[in-house]
């Protein structure tokens, strides 16, 4: 369905501008919410003639929001972040992470016009900053391992470890050979036979 919105909504549009969004999201809440109103005819005409009207007006919030830009030149910014050993994050960084960032740099900017996607991982992301529908500022961030040095000990510790599993030769565990029992030969058989016979008839005389 087509709607006109009645304020800005990051991500869908800004203020007056006309939309298409989905009849169920654009009736259970965007209309109710009074942040939208259907794009009939009529309503096309009377926005026309506001944005006539307001021309001079619209401009000054073009030039203040430019203003406000003007902040953000050469802004880069780098957030520390908890990291494992793969690199992955404890948590993630998003735009909140980015507004307390930008304060610390002495720049105020309202959390809900920024947006980033959240990264997860170290690496490099970008926040935009949407001042207005024709203004909207990129900002570079790098998300960085807060605890770099303690990460290097635990590969450098598992490099070595590696190192020396790889380098030592492996323990054969060789069993105890046992000698075999040494077997009687026939002629000792006989011989003890022979013996044995004689003790009997001595016995018997």
């Amino acid at each position: 369905m087509e709607l006109i919105l009645k304020e800005d909504i990051i991500g869908l549009g800004y203020k007056n501008d006309i939309v298409n969004v989905k009849s169920g999201y654009g009736r259970n809440y965007l209309i109710p919410q009074g942040k939208a109103v259907i794009a009939s005819p009529a309503a096309k005409k009377v926005l026309a003639e506001n944005m006539r009207q307001q021309a001079h007006k619209l401009a000054a919030q073009k030039a203040a929001a430019e203003d406000k830009a003007k902040a953000f030149e050469g802004v880069a910014l780098e957030i520390p972040a908890k990291v494992s050993v793969t690199g992955q994050l404890y948590g993630s960084v998003g735009a909140a992470q980015v507004v307390a960032a930008l304060a610390e740099k002495g720049i105020e900017v309202d959390r809900k016009i920024v947006t980033m996607r959240d990264a997860k991982r170290v690496g490099e992301y970008e926040a935009v900053v949407h001042f207005h529908k024709e203004v909207e500022v990129r900002v570079p961030v790098a998300v960085v391992a807060e605890n770099a040095e303690e990460l290097a000990a635990e590969k450098a510790a598992a490099k070595k470890a590696a190192a020396v599993e790889e380098e030592a030769p492996e323990a054969v565990e060789e069993a105890p050979v046992e000698e075999p029992a040494a077997e009687a030969t026939i002629e000792e058989e006989v011989e003890e036979f022979l013996e044995a016979k004689a003790e009997e008839t001595e016995a018997a005389e």
